[in-house]
């Protein structure tokens, strides 16, 4: 994150930049803190009910029964609003994205102070969905805070006949849930040579031997030879999409759309066919970096720490099948690590088809389209200032692959925020400190740690010795996954100000289908030509390319209010254009007709996605 508010900011000691209102408790504004579910659901009424710019209604509820906001902005008078150019906008998929549901909280005060910024909300309306995953958003308010993701149904991690019954603990008291580092000959992991706190797997190449093994925080509370593999958390909203939806994984549900509150949202967009582009806050980003030349989305940038813990029960979620030739916890005995099979994900070219028959689904962005992908990005990093990404998870099922993808519309995705700029070249020399090993090949953890220090941000627990009862001396450190996830509440306001101004701009550059020219000639005897102009004054056309294969978006439609019988030649009564590009581009029709001398007739134009407009002509 570029924003100058964050340089130079330095937290005290423990977790002091995820503000959190505790349930129940007194606001202490929501310029500088997170809020649980009842201070959002307050500060969401406040605003509304002091504007007659916006309503609010339910969607409906998630699985504990919390209602999934929507907010409307729009001016109620003007064109009838379901027919207005629309933008989308969600939140707080993921339980512990609350910089999300901030995000879309400040947004919506931003249209309403701002009269709707670049956004004509005469003409233009905004959808916002500020936390749709409430359940999962609400765990983060806990005493202990654990990086939960998924909602809240029951699920059956390991497939013993039991539910949650062998989540993390926080074993050391500290109110984070972090990773314990197992000394272990038979280990996968070293301490990084050039940062102690990190690990790096070894490598046999260059005369590497393994000598640790990592487990998330926690016991082996259901005694099954597993640590932690049965907890909290159900499904990730944002895997619960119906595109490249990873089948058969846990965490993703068990079908598509398989949970109450990605159901409420379907629902809404469904219904909502004016909803012209897509804004989520996540944790997958194509905002910051625009999909390439080919369509592709930016690699995968996960931290190290997190993933070695958890690839030590990857053994027990291989479905239904458990290793016998495991040597203890994990599968693997404290070497752990991922032995079993690779799991199949639903349909695959080579395994259950023929990759050949038929078209293929699409998985990268129409080479046509790209141009305003990238055109949005810069729009994004000129306003915010944010020019990269700490992390960044692979997109499978999320949902602004189905908007794009399925729904046809430009959908775009961003974390909110960035990692923070060094203050000095002598910072910005060290940041990639770690190399090859912190993080993957572009030693992600290494920079993501190096850079919220530089910050000030403390987002790591030193590593401490702790006696565990089931594995002997160990110690337990790791990440603040919270402090990566979410910035300081101090930056709220100014990240919130800049987001809602990047969605006035995302929402001006909609579709906007208008009458641009009308003409009538009289050839006499009751014959007139009547011929018409419509123009799209906005940035994006009335369909992307992918909206044209897909058939997802209907075409422009232009229509001439005679009857039948009238018209003697020229266009069809109704006639309409795919793709009307963008940038003040047209399209002409033109009617034959007979008619009485004097005689009004109406011309309507109708686009899904840029609105509709009449014209009345005199037949003279």
């Amino acid at each position: 994150m570029q924003l100058a508010g964050i340089r130079g900011l330095r937290a005290a000691a423990g977790f002091v930049m995820l503000a959190l209102v505790a349930p129940g408790g007194a606001l202490r504004g929501q310029a500088t803190s997170y809020l649980d579910f009842d201070g959002l659901t307050r500060e969401l009424r406040s605003l509304v009910d002091g504007s007659n710019l916006a309503t609010m209604r339910s969607l409906g509820t998630s699985r504990e029964g919390r209602e999934i906001w929507l907010v409307e902005i729009r001016n109620p008078s003007g064109t009838p609003v379901d027919t207005r150019p629309g933008l989308l906008i969600v939140g707080n998929l993921e339980g512990d994205h609350l910089v999300g549901s901030a995000l879309a909280l400040e947004t919506i005060r931003y249209l309403i102070d701002q009269n709707g910024g670049e956004a004509n909300l005469d003409e233009q309306v905004v959808y916002v969905v500020p936390r749709l995953n409430p359940d999962g958003a609400e765990a983060m308010f806990a005493a202990v805070h654990h990086a939960r993701r998924g909602n809240a149904r029951p699920y059956d991690d390991d497939n013993d006949g039991r539910i949650d019954e062998d989540p993390p603990e926080d074993l050391n008291g500290d109110g984070f849930i972090t990773v314990m580092r197992v000394p272990d000959p038979s280990g996968d992991y070293i301490i990084h040579p050039d940062d102690a706190r990190l690990m790096k797997r070894a490598d046999a190449g260059e005369g590497e031997s393994g000598a640790y093994t990592l487990y998330r925080e926690g016991r082996d509370s259901d005694g099954d030879g597993f640590l932690n593999e049965d907890g909290a958390g159900g499904v990730d909203l944002n895997r619960n999409f119906q595109h490249a939806y990873p089948y058969y994984e846990r965490d993703a549900g068990p079908h598509m759309v398989s949970e109450s509150e990605a159901r409420a949202l379907m629902d809404f967009v469904v219904a909502q066919r004016n909803i012209g582009a897509i804004l989520t806050f996540g944790h997958s980003d194509n905002l910051v970096t625009a999909p390439n030349a080919s369509g592709g989305l930016a690699g995968p940038k996960i931290l190290d720490l997190p993933a070695f813990a958890d690839a030590s029960n990857a053994d027990v979620f291989d479905k239904g099948v458990f290793r016998t030739q495991g040597r203890g916890f994990g599968g693997g005995g404290f070497g752990g690590g991922g032995g079993g099979q690779p799991r199949l994900r639903g349909a695959q070219p080579g395994r259950d088809n023929d990759p050949n028959s038929g078209r293929r689904p699409a998985t990268t962005v129409n080479r046509q389209d790209v141009q305003y992908f990238e055109a949005v990005s810069e729009a994004y990093g000129e306003i915010t200032g944010i020019t990269r990404v700490g992390i960044n998870r692979e997109a499978e099922g999320a949902f602004f692959q189905y908007g794009y993808f399925q729904f046809g519309v430009p959908s775009f995705s961003t974390q909110g925020w960035g990692l923070p700029e060094p203050e000095s070249d002598e910072q910005g020399a060290g940041e990639g400190r770690g190399g090859r090993g912190g993080g993957g090949a572009d030693g992600t953890d290494a920079a993501v740690l190096a850079a919220l220090e530089g910050a000030g941000i403390d987002a790591f627990v030193d590593w401490t010795p702790f006696d565990h009862p089931d594995l002997g001396d160990v110690e337990i450190g790791g990440f603040r996954m919270p402090a990566v996830m979410n910035p300081p509440g101090a930056e709220l306001p100014e990240l919130g100000r800049a987001h809602g101004e990047f969605a006035a701009r995302l929402t001006s550059m909609l579709p906007r289908v208008r009458i641009a020219d009308t003409e009538v000639t009289d050839h006499g005897g009751g014959v007139f030509t009547v011929s018409v102009e419509i123009e799209n004054t906005g940035y994006f056309p009335t369909s992307l390319q992918h909206g044209v294969v897909s058939r997802s978006v209907q075409p422009t439609m232009v229509q001439i209010q005679v009857p039948p019988e009238a018209l003697l030649t020229g266009d069809a009564k109704s006639s309409t254009v795919q793709q009307l590009e963008g940038s003040g581009a047209r399209a002409r029709f033109a009617w034959v007709i007979r008619g009485r001398q004097g005689a009004s007739v109406e011309i309507r134009v109708r686009s899904q996605k840029g609105g509709t407009e009449t014209a009345t002509v005199t037949l003279r």
